[in-house]
Parts: structure tokens; sequence; C-alpha cells
């Protein structure tokens, strides 16, 4: 379900089953990601209830499809509404200017239903200093890599992060999606050093990098908020986020991110 039509569709009343569970299970504080993976799980046979969460979210944020009560918004984690105004357009914004960007929705399949690992999720973990760390994690198994940056020009991004993908394990290079920030506007460069494809997510729609997004927030209790990320070495990345890859993650039937990728084979 990418095209604009059906997602529109996805939650109206051509589906009311769906409808209604997705608006109960909202009601109940579920988030997006946790209906899915519930429908998956339990509906996996029906594709009348198969659904992606960024459809969920873009059914409650866009009040003209009239498919979910605006109030439900509060019932989300961040409970803020997404507003459509001047000033929250990324109409010529620079985040936005990236020349031949391939949108998430030319990801394929197995990326999007985590089907099979070397699917990636990357962003910027900025602190203090103008200092910043490149994050990469993989949809499937959560494995993090850390990735040391003297800034975030993309001529310094774009290769520190093709070094990286030379150590990574094979199993983990497949495709990158990442956020429309200019630290990637040479990603053509980065997938012809490495061969990975590159993917773009939406302007403002973080949701379509939870995995990344709930990431950063784990390695947030090791880098905070207001941290020189630069005083730290790339081995002292690398064992932070040995740390976070040795922790056992509900998602993963409480196996590591390590574990998952090890089971992979």
């Amino acid at each position: 379900m990418t095209a604009p039509g059906a997602r529109n569709s996805a939650c109206s009343s051509a589906r009311p089953a769906l409808r209604q569970t997705v608006l109960t299970l909202l009601c109940e504080e579920w988030s997006p990601e946790q209906i899915v993976g519930h429908l998956r799980r339990y509906h996996s046979n029906d594709p009348a209830m198969e659904i992606s969460h960024e459809t969920i979210y873009r059914s409650v944020y866009t009040t003209r499809w009239k498919v979910i009560p605006r109030e439900v918004c509060k019932r989300l984690r961040t409970g803020r509404p997404i507003r459509k105004n001047k000033r929250h357009t990324v109409k010529g914004q620079w985040r936005s200017q990236i020349t031949d960007a391939r949108p998430i929705e030319e990801r394929p399949q197995a990326a999007e239903d985590r089907s099979e690992p070397g699917h990636l999720e990357g962003d910027l973990v900025i602190g203090s200093n103008n200092s910043q760390v490149a994050t990469l994690v993989g949809r499937k198994t959560r494995f993090l890599t850390v990735v040391k940056l003297a800034s975030r020009h993309t001529n310094v991004v774009v290769p520190a992060l093709a070094e990286t993908y030379t150590r990574m394990d094979s199993r983990l290079r497949g495709t990158l999606t990442w956020d429309r920030g200019m630290e990637l506007a040479a990603h053509k460069r980065l997938s012809t050093d490495t061969g990975v494809d590159v993917f773009f997510a939406a302007p403002r729609s973080p949701w379509q990098r939870g995995t990344n997004e709930n990431t950063n927030k784990l390695l947030r209790q090791y880098l905070p908020k207001g941290t020189n990320l630069s005083t730290f070495s790339q081995g002292d990345l690398d064992a932070i986020a040995a740390n976070l890859n040795n922790r056992p993650r509900k998602c993963l039937g409480f196996h590591t991110p390590a574990e998952s990728v090890a089971l992979t084979g």
C-alpha cells in the first residue's frame, strides 16, 4: 500500500473492521507500530487487515481524510498534532533539496516488512560544540553501529559511512534509509562506493525511520544531550554500541541485537 490513494483508503469505510481495530487500539494508547505488529501476528493471512504504521499516522494527522478522529492524536506518545502551515512547511528548506533522492516508497518490500536483515536506517545524533556522530540501525536485527564524524558536511559524512560499510558484516549491507538532511547529499557517491541503495524518508516524518529514532533514544543514555561528542574516539563509540547490541530487547523476543545477527546465519 504505497500509492497515496491506497493509503487514503486503508482505514476508510471500505475496510470497517480494520478501521475499528486501529481506532480501538489507538484509544488504548497503543503506538501505530504496536498495532501493525499485532495485526501481522494475528491477521497475517487477511489482506483486508494489512496496514503500515505510516498509514496509521497519516490517517490521524490528515484530517481531510476524515478517517480517524482528530482528538486521537492526543493518544499518541507525543500528544502533538502535525499542522500544515507556513511555519511547519518544508517547501524551499535546505533539508528537502537533495538531488535525485529516491523516496522511501521505492524501498524493497523486505525492508518494509523486516523479513530479511541488511536494511538499515540512519541519521545523525547531534551534540554540543557542533559535534555529531552517525548511527546505523538494522530494521530486523536492531543492530547498532555508531560512526565518529569530524563534521556534518556531506564530503565528510559519506566517506565515513562508506568506510564503515567496508568493515560491516556482509549480512548487514543492504539498503539504507536516511532523513532529508544534507549530510547525505552525496548519496550517489555512497551507493557507488558501497553498492548500497539509499532511500529517503519524507520531510518531517520521523516515524518512517522509527527503528533508528528509538535506538537513538537508547543511545542518549551514553551520549546525553549537550555532550561534546567530539571527545569520544571511534573505540569509545564501538564500546557503547556493543553495550546496546548485547542488551536484550523486547521487540526481539528478548534476544539481543548481536544474537539476532547471529541467528540470520
